[in-house]
């Protein structure tokens, strides 16, 4: 029994390993995922067959890509956020009224997660979309989060993720970062400055339940050279604040 649990196991991680490698090569024949995992052309096609079998990939001529079956899910997970459909509106309504790309992160195992993401007129790409995951120390809305979490939880998630760098700016001891989340604790949101990507900066603050339990957070980011002085440091964070409000009221009084 305890051999076939094992097998299983090991069936189950090399489907996710065959998952992340056409993920990872932007769509790949079988000999191109044989080659990227070391794995035989025969065990491969074994695999993609089940995958294929349940939407979780398809198959244009020869190349794999993943399959929407992966969206079904997500959008099911998505939907569990508490409030989801508030959260929503009111990452709408920051894009609009900034002009910026706005978004709602929640942590999951020590990570950050886009949970929905909206951008304004004049926002940039930035490479961040809806489950994209990332440190969650080089954030404005991860920092917002871990600055509403236990002491004995941060340094779990740091212990078991450490403190890689997104850029040089990146907060990179455990002492530096427990110091910027006492800051964040007193004026209650987070800056982002240029520590998860050069020449981007962002505010963001966490949104409690009614419990005050953290959510997620909600951030505003774009261009360092536009999102700077009074506007970074006063302007942002007000509006910032005032939509996390909003959206805590509204969580509260559907209780």
């Amino acid at each position: 029994m305890a051999n076939e649990l094992r097998s299983t196991v090991k069936t189950t991680e090399t489907s996710i390993e065959i998952v992340h490698a056409i993920q990872e090569l932007d769509g790949a024949t079988i000999e191109e995922i044989s080659a990227f995992l070391g794995l035989s052309q025969s065990t491969v096609h074994r695999h993609l067959v089940t995958l294929r079998t349940h939407n979780y990939v398809v198959a244009d001529r020869e190349k794999y890509q993943v399959g929407l079956g992966f969206l079904t899910m997500g959008g099911y997970a998505q939907r569990q956020v508490t409030a989801y459909p508030k959260i929503k509106e009111k990452v709408d309504k920051l894009a609009a009224e900034t002009g910026e790309r706005a978004q709602f992160i929640v942590e999951e195992h020590g990570e950050r997660v886009y949970l929905y993401t909206e951008v304004g007129q004049s926002a940039v790409q930035t490479g961040a979309h809806v489950g994209k995951r990332g440190e969650i120390h080089t954030s404005a809305a991860g920092k917002a989060i871990l600055a509403n979490l236990p002491d004995e939880r941060v340094t779990a998630i740091v212990a078991e993720h450490g403190l890689p760098e997104g850029t040089h700016n990146s907060i990179s001891t455990r002492d530096e970062l427990f110091e910027e989340l006492e800051r964040i604790r007193r004026r209650g949101y987070a800056f982002n400055r240029q520590e998860t990507t050069g020449g981007v900066n962002a505010v963001g603050s966490a949104v409690l339940d009614s419990e005050e339990a953290v959510i997620g957070a909600l951030s505003v980011s774009g261009p360092a050279n536009r999102i700077k002085g009074e506007w970074l440091t006063e302007e942002l964070p007000e509006q910032v604040l005032g939509a996390v409000n909003e959206l805590e009221l509204d969580i509260k009084h559907s209780v």
